[in-house]
C-alpha cells in the first residue's frame, strides 16, 4: 500500500495575506468581536467592487447563504428546484431544509456544469428555481438557463463558490440570475477560514435579507438609527459572521488580484504543459469554453476509466503529489435517494465523479513545486 511522503504537494494550501495579523489585533482591541464591525463594512465594499453585486451580504458559510436565499425564495412543500447531480450537497440541503424536493439533472460533460437541456426536460408545473453551481469558477451556459427563467418564472440560484471573479459573456458570475453565493472556505480562492456571501440585485429581496440574517429582526436599521428599537420581524437565523472572521477576509480581498495573478500562473502552466501528454494517453484536459473567464479555482484531468483514474491517483502519490477525486453524484447518494427525484439517470455526472481527479493548485506553490507536478504527470502512462 501507497503511504503519503513528507514532502507530498497537497492539493491546496490557504493562502496567508498581508495585514492579518493585524486586522485581527485590531479588532480584539476593539471591543467590537462581533458581526457588523469595521471589517464587515470593509470586507462587504471590496467583494461588491470584485463582483459589481449591487448588494452583497457577508455570510458565515456559502451554505447558509444557500439556505438563506432559499428562506427569500419562500421554498415550501410540493416545490421542487432543479439541481445539477454534480455539485457539493449544501444547495440541495438548503431546497431539502424547507422541504421542497430535489430534481436532480445531467450535466455537460465538457466542463461538468448543469445541462440546460436537461433542465428543461425536468420542469414541471411545482418548479420554482434553478440552482447552477460554475465548477471550478468556469461559468455555466448562462443563456439558454435565462430563456428558461424568463419563460417558466422560475428563480435562478447561481452557486459560485468556486471564487468570485470569473465572468460569461462579461458578465460577473455571482450577480447573473436572482441570487447569488460565495463561498470563503479556506480551500478557496479567498478566504476567511470558513464564510460566505450572499450576493443580490433586487432592493426589496435584500432587505428582506438584511432582516433573515439577524435572526429575523431589524437589527441593523436599528444601528443605522433607521429606526428607534428592533425587533423580531421575519424568520431567519444567525448567519452574520464575526468581524474576526471578517477582518482575515478583508486582508485576502485586498490581496486578490495577487492570489489570482498567482493561481492562474500554475493554472497556466498545466493547461500549456499537459494536452500533449493527455492525447497520447487518452486523459482529456480542463476545458474553459470561449466568453468565459475563469478563477484558476481548480485544475481537473479526466481519466480514460474509473481503473486508470485510480491508478493515477496511486502513481502520484507515490511521488509526492496529492490528486484526489472530487463529488459523489448527488442523485445516487442516500439523501438524494430519499430527498429528491431524478426524472431521467444523470449519466454523465456519473462518468464525470468516475473520471476525475484533480491536481494541486494554490498561490503558494512554487515553479519546481509545478514542475514536480507537471514531470510526475507526464510519467504516466495509461
Amino acid at each position: 500500500m501507497s503511504t503519503l511522503r513528507s514532502d507530498t504537494i497537497p492539493l491546496n494550501r490557504p493562502f496567508r495575506a498581508p495585514g492579518e495579523l493585524e486586522n485581527l489585533a485590531e479588532v480584539l482591541a476593539s471591543g467590537h468581536v462581533h458581526g457588523d464591525g469595521r471589517f464587515t463594512a470593509s470586507a462587504t465594499a471590496k467583494l461588491k467592487q470584485i463582483t459589481s453585486a449591487p448588494h452583497a451580504l457577508l455570510t458565515t458559510s456559502c451554505t447558509h447563504a444557500l439556505e438563506l436565499g432559499t428562506l427569500l425564495l419562500e421554498l415550501q412543500p410540493g416545490d421542487e428546484v432543479i439541481v445539477p447531480s454534480f455539485t457539493f450537497p449544501s444547495p440541495a440541503t438548503a431546497v431539502a431544509l424547507r422541504g421542497a424536493t430535489c430534481v436532480f439533472v445531467d450535466i455537460d460533460e465538457t466542463t461538468g456544469n448543469i445541462d440546460p437541456a436537461a433542465a428543461a426536460e425536468a420542469i414541471t408545473e411545482k418548479t420554482k428555481a434553478i440552482i447552477v453551481m460554475h465548477y471550478g469558477g468556469v461559468a455555466a451556459d448562462m443563456g439558454p438557463l435565462l430563456e428558461l427563467a424568463e419563460e417558466h418564472c422560475l428563480a435562478i440560484i447561481e452557486d459560485n463558490a468556486h471564487g468570485p471573479g470569473g465572468t460569461w459573456m462579461g458578465r460577473p458570475l455571482g450577480t447573473i440570475g436572482t441570487i447569488g453565493t460565495l463561498s470563503f472556505h479556506d480551500t478557496k480562492n479567498v478566504h476567511a477560514g470558513e464564510g460566505g456571501a450572499l450576493l443580490l440585485s433586487d432592493d426589496l429581496l435584500m432587505i428582506r435579507a438584511e432582516i433573515m440574517r439577524e435572526k429575523g429582526t431589524d437589527r441593523a436599521r436599528f444601528l443605522r438609527g433607521q429606526v428607534d428599537k428592533y425587533g423580531w420581524q421575519d424568520i431567519g437565523s444567525s448567519y452574520l459572521p464575526s468581524d474576526l472572521n471578517a477582518a482575515v477576509l478583508d486582508a485576502q480581498l485586498s490581496a486578490y488580484d495577487e492570489i489570482q495573478a498567482n493561481r492562474h500562473r500554475v493554472w497556466n502552466t498545466y493547461a500549456r504543459e499537459l494536452p500533449a501528454w493527455g492525447q497520447r494517453n487518452d486523459v482529456r484536459s480542463m476545458v474553459v469554453p470561449a466568453n468565459r473567464e475563469h478563477t484558476a479555482h481548480l485544475y481537473y484531468l479526466r481519466m480514460p476509466s474509473e481503473d486508470v483514474r485510480d491508478e493515477f491517483i496511486t502513481h502520484m502519490r507515490d511521488r509526492g503529489v496529492a490528486t484526489p477525486f472530487h463529488y459523489v453524484p448527488l442523485d445516487t447518494s442516500p439523501a438524494g435517494l430519499k430527498m429528491g427525484r431524478t426524472p431521467v439517470p444523470c449519466t454523465r455526472a456519473a462518468e464525470f465523479s468516475r473520471t476525475i481527479t484533480r491536481l494541486p493548485i494554490w498561490p503558494g506553490m512554487t515553479d519546481d513545486q509545478v514542475a514536480r507536478v507537471v514531470d510526475a504527470a507526464t510519467d504516466f502512462v495509461a
